[in-house]
């Protein structure tokens, strides 16, 4: 290996331990057999109805009251993920490193906390002392971890941090947040004002440890990938406006991401956060159209939102999680996974992983 490839080797940051909590599981490993195996969490909410006075369709994480709500909710969901993530560092493995949390939240929406970012920030800093230096927060929905993960690496690569757990939660479930889903018609049900094409609110958590290859080594953890490129864009035609998107926001996230594909190399997975509505399909195609020639087969993708449901911001971490436990398990299709994401504020997100294959649990 030349002086330039061991620079870039000691750069790079690697995903080092999986976390997650959704209505399909309570840890990354059992949930991802459940995607795997193509469960489905869907139920009937116990007590909130469409417009056509039948129960509304969702994914909830089955152990929590569905009466809990607010920052409650939210730290039920994000606080295990996170610490699964922690165990590594477990005893005096953590003493002395900087390790920061970057987590992705939901933008602002009827029934979402006003102050739900900072008291969340507030909770975990308390619960996670002094094992989590930093936290920050990240509210861009769909694309907010993906966007946590693109300044994980930032920081690990600048050195201002030892490790990262980049996170992701979120929850549709608030009475109100539902209501306001089917007064946009993005409901999925049968009541006449909501759309055939709508989405499963879900709820979820997922979390990853990233950190470089010196301090990987040190602590004896084996890498589960290597993020390789990571690629983001705002697009401006976006749902909810009178304009047709084309896809040209994902598309440039997808280039900027598979710009760092080796020579002759093609993206064998993709993940990504399609949930039934027609423009995130769309935007796809048009995106791969103009980025075909780095993937096998773009159309054979992983949509879990057909398992758990939509969701949202905790989808980046989840999508990221459900490649490594693929390359761990040796069904991946191959080393190289794309995740995406596409928010309603118009952010666009596309992170490519090196996985690696085979490894034992």
């Amino acid at each position: 290996m030349g002086s330039t490839d061991m620079a870039v080797e000691e750069q790079a940051v690697h995903v080092c331990a999986l976390g997650a909590s959704t209505p399909l599981g309570r840890d990354a490993w059992s949930s991802a057999a459940a995607v795997r195996a193509g469960l489905s969490a869907f139920s009937l909410h116990p007590f909130m109805l469409d417009s056509a006075g039948v129960p509304m369709r969702i994914a909830c994480a089955p152990w929590l009251d569905p009466m809990l709500g607010g920052v409650g909710r939210y730290q039920a969901l994000v606080l295990p993920a996170i610490e699964q993530v922690l165990e590594p560092f477990a005893g005096v493995a953590g003493q002395g490193l900087r390790i920061a949390l970057a987590m992705g939240l939901p933008a602002p929406r009827p029934g979402l906390e006003p102050n739900l970012a900072a008291d969340l920030q507030q909770v975990l800093r308390e619960a996670l002392a002094p094992r989590i230096g930093a936290v920050a927060a990240f509210t861009a929905g769909h694309a907010a971890g993906l966007l946590a993960l693109e300044a994980a690496v930032g920081s690990l690569q600048q050195g201002s941090v030892d490790a990262c757990v980049v996170a992701g939660v979120d929850s549709w479930l608030e009475p109100q947040t539902l209501e306001w889903l089917e007064e946009c018609d993005q409901l999925h049900g049968a009541g006449p004002l909501n759309n055939a094409w709508g989405f499963i609110p879900g709820e979820g958590a997922g979390a990853l440890l990233l950190m470089r290859r010196e301090l990987a080594q040190r602590l004896g953890l084996s890498a589960l990938a290597r993020v390789v490129a990571l690629g983001s864009a705002v697009e401006a035609k976006r749902i909810k406006t009178p304009t047709v998107c084309i896809g040209e926001g994902l598309t440039a996230a997808f280039r900027e991401a598979l710009a760092a594909l080796p020579q002759g190399a093609q993206v064998h997975d993709v993940y990504c956060d399609m949930n039934g509505e027609p423009y995130r399909a769309d935007e796809f195609g048009f995106a791969v159209l103009r980025t075909r020639e780095g993937f096998v087969s773009a159309s054979d993708f992983v949509a879990p939102a057909d398992c758990w449901g939509d969701v949202a911001a905790a989808g980046g971490p989840l999508h990221l999680m459900l490649a490594c436990v693929a390359g761990a398990k040796s069904y991946a299709r191959g080393p190289l996974a794309l995740s995406w994401a596409s928010a309603e504020g118009g952010e666009r997100c596309a992170a490519l992983l090196a996985v690696r294959q085979g490894m034992e649990r």
